[in-house]
């Protein structure tokens, strides 16, 4: 009796399907001779709808896009770097903050030293300006320590150097972090520094101009009647030094403000809604910094910071800025 029947039976009894064996395409790490990788339609896939190989900063293989690349790139899977960025031990970059910090104070020194070349005339003029009265009115003024006058001379001076290393110092804080800057942050801060300038010009101008003749008619109204006005040189010139470069930076307010906007740190609705905590912060400085036991030059500098970041908030909301 011939087997074929039973041999028929019991592939017939079989509960589990036969399948033909197959056999993989070996991977080889992505080589030529790979065969290529056939759909379920029979047709082969678009090139980008293979995997992506990437190395953690960039895209490796035929992928990678050799045009100009956008900063931050949101196609690479690591963490995205400015285009000039580069990694530097922290020995080198130390060694540039302090050469770059040196061509400042170089540049200071060369202001101070010419500035203490017409220091007496500058006192004079000064001292004969900032007084709301008549040259022959203005009380003359008193020197009570032997150096007060040389020291007086040096500071007056030294306001002329920190004027002239002012553009110097923004433009070598540029260079030095230039490397780590995208493209639109570089065009950002190159903007800034003329109007840095500018500002701290306007700053000095305003204090020497309106704020220093209207506190120091305060103090002689303040004290006429009730003693003899005596003005030491020393002291009345600290006041007028540390207000004039205090406001220089005071009028920075609303560049700081626009360029935090435009770099995407805050926005002027978030400025606006927080504006309490900002004049508390604006009074605290001014009384901090401005020395004047009376309490009006405070008083005038918060005013002006207040002023300042509500007409720069003004400004940007008329011009649509959110």
């Amino acid at each position: 009796m011939s087997d074929e029947p039973a041999n028929r039976r019991d592939v017939e009894g079989s509960t589990e399907p036969r399948e033909s064996p197959s056999v993989d395409p070996p991977i080889d790490g992505g080589s030529d001779d790979a065969p290529p990788v056939v759909t379920d339609g029979g047709e082969e896939p678009d090139s980008d709808d293979r995997p992506i190989e990437t190395d953690g900063e960039g895209v490796v293989g035929d992928h990678a896009d050799h045009g100009e690349a956008d900063y931050p790139d949101p196609d690479i899977g690591g963490i995205s770097t400015p285009p000039d960025d580069e990694e530097m031990p922290l020995a080198d970059h130390i060694e540039e903050m302090v050469l770059r910090f040196a061509v400042v104070l170089l540049f200071g020194a060369t202001g101070t030293a010419i500035g203490l070349l017409g220091a007496s005339e500058a006192l004079e003029f000064i001292w004969l300006d900032v007084f709301p009265a008549q040259a022959e009115e203005v009380p003359p003024p008193h020197i009570y320590h032997p150096l007060e006058l040389w020291m007086t001379r040096i500071k007056l001076s030294a306001l002329l150097g920190i004027m002239v290393a002012l553009p110097t110092f923004v433009y070598e804080c540029y260079k030095f972090m230039k490397p780590g800057l995208y493209p639109h942050e570089r065009k950002y801060y190159l903007a800034s520094v003329p109007m840095s300038v500018v500002l701290a010009a306007l700053g000095m101008l305003f204090s020497y101009v309106l704020v220093l003749p209207v506190l120091f008619q305060y103090f002689t109204y303040y004290a006429e009647g009730s003693a003899d006005i005596a003005y030491a040189l020393g002291e009345t010139f600290d006041l007028i030094i540390t207000l004039t470069g205090f406001l220089a930076i005071v009028f920075q307010i609303p560049l700081f403000i626009m360029l935090a906007i435009m770099m995407g740190v805050t926005t002027r609705r978030w400025l606006a809604q927080k504006r309490l905590y900002f004049w508390a912060g604006f009074a605290g400085l001014s009384f901090m910094f401005t020395m004047d036991p009376t309490g009006m030059a405070p008083i005038i500098v918060a005013v002006t910071m207040i002023l300042l970041f509500e007409g720069t908030l003004l400004v940007l909301k008329w011009v649509g800025r959110d």
